[in-house]
């Protein structure tokens, strides 16, 4: 039995974020990975309890596949290791103490809108990739 689609839960008003759902959505022909905005109803509700971030400013990417839920660096470090390539290879980042790699990405995280930048709604898919949203 194949397992079903991996759920990337994502900021819908981050640019950093809408890069990273493009970036995976381009390296991922096969179509393992859906999406949801964290902001939305959807997103919301496919939210596993025990994570509750803000919605009005998440400060994590939330990954559920097969059931668990993954957050920070270990959520995008599982990503890379499933797009396969030399992306895979980024998952080896896994050996790093967590606390070290979720510090890094809590540091971007909370820069995420003063680099990149925020929309003032949360994005909407093109009619092609619509299918990869729920």
């Amino acid at each position: 039995m194949t397992p079903g689609p991996s759920i990337i839960l994502f900021d819908g008003v981050c640019n950093l974020c809408h890069g990273l759902v493009q970036f995976i959505i381009a390296r991922d022909p096969v179509g393992r990975f859906q999406f949801a905005s964290l902001q939305s109803e959807v997103g919301q509700r496919l939210m596993p309890g025990g994570i509750n971030p803000d919605p009005d400013n998440p400060d994590s990417v939330v990954l559920i596949e097969n059931g668990r839920a993954y957050t920070h660096s270990t959520a995008i470090l599982r990503i890379l290791q499933h797009l396969g390539g030399g992306w895979r290879l980024l998952s080896v980042g896994m050996v790093l103490p967590r606390f070290l790699r979720d510090a890094a990405y809590r540091f971007v995280a909370r820069n995420r809108y003063r680099w990149f930048g925020k929309q003032n709604e949360c994005w909407l898919p093109t009619p092609e990739l619509k299918a990869r949203f729920i």
